[in-house]
């Protein structure tokens, strides 16, 4: 599962469909511009709960199986955040994870 879901992710990467980080994540998904938010294993108690209450009900929020440095390899970006704004490639990623 998790192999599928990294190669979604640098698919959708490539295709600029990813946007990482707490502020720009936030924003986009209170746009309605986010379909899901995935979270990286380690992500700081904090730093989650400050998500999950900013966005609410905005967009899917997913805490993943995936670390930030493996984040950082398969992305180039060393992140524990991720929002995905293609809608095709958020269902996927549902999809995979369900």
């Amino acid at each position: 599962m998790e192999n599928k879901l990294i190669n979604i992710l640098t698919i959708c990467r490539k295709a600029g469909g990813i946007t990482t980080g707490f502020d720009p994540v936030k924003e986009g998904s209170l746009e309605g511009k986010i379909f899901v938010i995935l979270l990286a294993s380690d992500i700081s108690e904090k730093s989650e709960k400050e998500i999950r209450f900013s966005v609410k009900e905005k967009a899917e929020i997913i805490k993943t199986d995936i670390t930030k440095k493996e984040f950082e390899f398969y992305l180039g970006k060393f992140c524990a955040i991720i929002g995905i704004t293609n809608k095709g490639f958020a269902d996927k990623i549902r999809e995979i994870l369900a």
